[in-house]
Parts: C-alpha cells; sequence; structure tokens
C-alpha cells in the first residue's frame, strides 16, 4: 500500500508540475511612408576671388521627374586680359610693348590714328609706321562702328 501512495503522490506531483504551453496570435498591421526629397540638378557656381580674374562663370539646371542635366562653361573676357597683360607690361617699364599690344583692338587701334599718335608695326613707331600702316591697308583692323 505503501507503494500505491508513493506512485500516487508521484503522479499527482508530476500533473501538478507539467504545464500547458501558452499559445497566443496576435496581429499588427506597419505602415511606412517613405518621403525623399525630389530629384534636383544642381550646377555649382564658379566664383572669382581678385580683380585679376578675366573670366565669369555660366550654369543652368533643369530637372523633371525622372531625367536631370546640368551644365557650366567659363566665358572668358578678351578685353579685360589685353588690359592687365598691358598693365603688367606698362608696370615693367614696357610702355611701347603695352601699347602694341592694345592696339590689337581695333577701337584703340582707329583712336590713336585719329589722334595722330600712330599704332606701331615691325617695330617702327611715328611717321615711319605711318608710312607702313598706309602702304598696307589690309593690315588696318576694320573701322568700329560707333554707337
Amino acid at each position: 500500500m505503501a507503494i500505491w501512495a508513493c506512485l500516487l503522490a508521484f503522479m499527482l506531483a508530476y500533473s501538478s508540475a507539467k504545464a500547458e504551453p501558452i499559445v497566443t496570435e496576435s496581429t499588427s498591421k506597419a505602415e511606412t511612408t517613405v518621403k525623399s526629397p525630389p530629384p534636383s540638378a544642381i550646377s555649382p557656381s564658379i566664383t572669382s576671388i581678385n580683380n585679376f580674374m578675366c573670366s565669369s562663370g555660366v550654369g543652368g539646371a533643369v530637372q523633371t521627374q525622372i531625367f536631370g542635366i546640368s551644365m557650366g562653361s567659363t566665358i572668358t573676357d578678351k578685353n579685360c586680359e589685353l588690359v592687365i597683360l598691358a598693365n603688367a607690361l606698362s608696370g615693367q617699364r614696357m610702355t611701347g610693348v603695352a601699347t602694341t599690344l592694345l592696339c590689337q583692338d581695333a577701337r584703340v587701334w582707329y583712336s590713336m590714328w585719329d589722334s595722330g599718335v600712330i599704332c606701331p608695326i615691325n617695330g617702327k613707331i611715328g611717321q615711319e609706321a605711318k608710312l607702313i600702316w598706309e602702304q598696307n591697308p589690309q593690315w588696318m583692323p576694320d573701322r568700329p562702328k560707333i554707337r
């Protein structure tokens, strides 16, 4: 009988120690909205920091929903370059060379011609230069139109 009592006590202890599994069902709904900035085509600007810069930057961009393009370029001012070069030569006491350089501009050439100061040619100045210019009119620049 003691065996049966032990066996009964063991069965009761074992059955109460054995736990039933807990099953939980859950449903969750997650919604994700991604907000991104619109596509953009950006052209960098070109800046000049000093006064001896004879270039200007030009840029532009176009953007659609799918495709974008940006472009940029520089524009060089030839008159600005001419003045800076002539100024540098004049600063080195080469005024004749600076004058010859400026005479490459038709406006300078004709303003000097009209005032009686002749642009140098082939190393000649003054009346000798005037004689060479008159003998070779095809070398004279076209007279600029005055507005």
